[in-house]
């Protein structure tokens, strides 16, 4: 990971916060983008952050990446963390719930990935890594708006993967319970040692972001732990 420059989108996060600390600890150079506020805002040398960044507005994602690309110089590695979860069933629940978690689950993924194409295309191992879930494989009761939403992660992976392939790779990660401490808050009685750690999914996702990564495209990765 040595000097690559990579993006990571809802940096802010617990997923998001490791990514960007193990990319760092690498050698990487990486730039953190939130809608809300970063914990640590700020430029340094190897890390820029972005905070305020609504990347549901194209305008906003594509200014956002313009920045990062002007400070660094380059952009080799795009990494859709940003998303959102909701548990409501379809008879209790509203279609803004549904159009809510396209917006962030999808659009956001969708708007990054336009904005850094042309500089990823540019780099001699452009990659993009999105989020997906193991819970849009099959969906359960009141996981049909989430499922539906990741579900679209996963196309749109898919679909990149064709229209890039020989220029970027593009993969997607599928975590089943990420150990993070609102859904242990949530789902208090579960055995929390099966679940996936921020670092462990972390790691998966910068191993495809890496040069060992490169002969690896269009795929949809089960990282699940124990579950």
């Amino acid at each position: 990971m040595q000097d690559k420059v990579i993006l990571v989108t809802g940096a802010a996060g617990v997923l998001g916060s490791k990514l960007v600390e193990l990319a760092l600890a690498r050698g990487a150079q990486v730039c953190g983008l939130d809608r809300g506020e970063l914990q640590k805002p700020g430029r340094s040398l190897s890390s820029l952050q972005l905070g305020g960044v609504d990347l549901t507005e194209y305008a906003q994602a594509d200014a956002a990446i313009e920045t990062a690309v002007k400070y660094f110089g380059h952009l080799d590695v795009l990494v859709n963390v940003a998303g959102s979860f909701a548990y409501e069933k379809v008879d209790e629940g509203s279609a803004r719930t549904w159009l809510s978690l396209y917006e962030t689950n999808v659009l956001t993924a969708v708007n990054a990935s336009r904005a850094a194409d042309p500089f990823l295309r540019r780099s001699s191992a452009g990659r993009i890594v999105n989020v997906g879930a193991m819970g849009a494989l099959r969906a359960d009761a009141g996981f049909g708006p989430y499922a539906a939403s990741k579900s679209g992660v996963h196309r749109l992976t898919e679909a990149l993967a064709s229209e890039l392939k020989g220029k970027v790779s593009v993969n997607a990660v599928l975590p089943s319970i990420l150990d993070t401490p609102s859904n242990r808050k949530s789902m208090p009685n579960m055995d929390f040692s099966k679940w996936v750690t921020p670092e462990e999914l972390a790691n998966v996702i910068l191993f495809l972001a890496s040069d060992q990564g490169g002969a690896i495209t269009g795929a949809l990765i089960p990282v699940n732990g124990s579950v």
